[in-house]
């Protein structure tokens, strides 16, 4: 402990900011690009408050469907929190510079807050695979205890991922070079300003995220397969057309959550695929979050009824 302490002083002395590159450095898309983003961040804001809001309000969306939805929610809210902000101010400044403890906050909520999403969404994939396959065992299974536990298990990981992610950054050493080439402290463009060995930060972090995509992607894998099974089996046209609209929302977020993940790191590491990583963040950073509250808002009767109901309790 002692130890580490003293590398956080040594590197806060020595190296005392890190200069964010941001997205551009053209001028004339500063104020575009701030407007863009700003509508964005607004309408993530509004769009995930307004949807915890619905699920805690109206008792007809107390299910374990809609307790995870609203987690989903909540991470979004603060993800979106933690890097944004800046990213907005940054859009007005010469040079957009971040402290090194600034720098590893930053990095270790978001590293938090997205491993905590990944599994919450594997638990929203067992939910569906319970509602689907064992729909009469639904209730006896997905108790509120069990639902808690879900949920407190996928924030524990999230908590040791980002320990371990963040503990590793703060042995490195910085020199001479501080520019970050990100609009964010993210692991590997950080990594790569430093002047330390990195073999060991690039092989555990890669074992980390790899291990968490890999065990995520396989059990909502198993989860849809053994769905799809049970579909095929379905002898109504009605039975199927429900059991997809079930599982269409949830599918949809998947695929835009691991596919802009995957775009963003799943490729080698050189100069040329920097800026394209940079690029691909900005989908599962901003666009997801944002995306997500529509995506399981839209074509849901629940919600439209619990808007209806809210709206009736304002007006009256």
């Amino acid at each position: 402990m002692l130890h580490r302490k003293q590398i956080i002083m040594e590197n806060d002395s020595f190296m005392p900011e890190f200069i964010l590159m941001g997205l551009t450095d053209q001028p004339a898309l500063q104020l575009p690009l701030f407007a863009l983003f700003l509508m964005n961040y607004t309408a993530t804001m509004l769009g995930n408050l307004s949807l915890m809001g619905l699920i805690f309000l109206n008792s007809n969306l107390h299910t374990p469907m809609y307790f995870f939805i609203f987690n989903l929610s909540f991470i979004d809210f603060c993800y979106s929190f933690v890097f944004t902000p800046k990213m907005l101010i940054s859009f007005f400044l010469e040079k957009n510079t971040i402290s090194f403890r600034g720098c590893m906050t930053q990095l270790f909520f978001f590293c938090f807050f997205v491993n905590s999403e990944s599994y919450v969404l594997t638990a929203m994939a067992y939910d569906r695979y319970v509602a689907i396959c064992k729909p009469l065992l639904y209730k006896a299974i997905m108790l509120p205890r069990i639902c808690c536990l879900l949920m407190l298990v996928s924030y524990l990981i999230g908590f040791v991922c980002a320990m371990i992610l963040t503990g590793l950054m703060l042995m490195l050493n910085f020199c001479n070079n501080s520019i970050i080439n990100h609009y964010m402290c993210d692991i590997f463009p950080v990594i790569r300003i430093s002047c330390s060995n990195t073999y060991v930060n690039e092989l555990v972090s890669s074992a980390v995220v790899g291990t968490g995509i890999i065990l995520c992607s396989l059990l909502i894998l198993m989860s849809y397969t053994m769905i799809l099974f049970n579909i095929l089996h379905m002898s109504s046209g009605r039975g199927w057309f429900k059991a997809l609209g079930t599982c269409g929302s949830h599918i949809i977020t998947v695929s835009l959550f691991y596919g802009s993940g995957l775009l963003a790191y799943a490729k080698p590491s050189s100069a040329e695929t920097v800026g394209q990583g940079k690029f691909f963040s900005v989908f599962y950073t901003f666009l997801v979050p944002m995306l997500n509250p529509l995506i399981y808002s839209l074509q849901n009767k629940d919600v439209k009824i619990a808007v209806k109901k809210t709206l009736k309790r304002i007006t009256s």
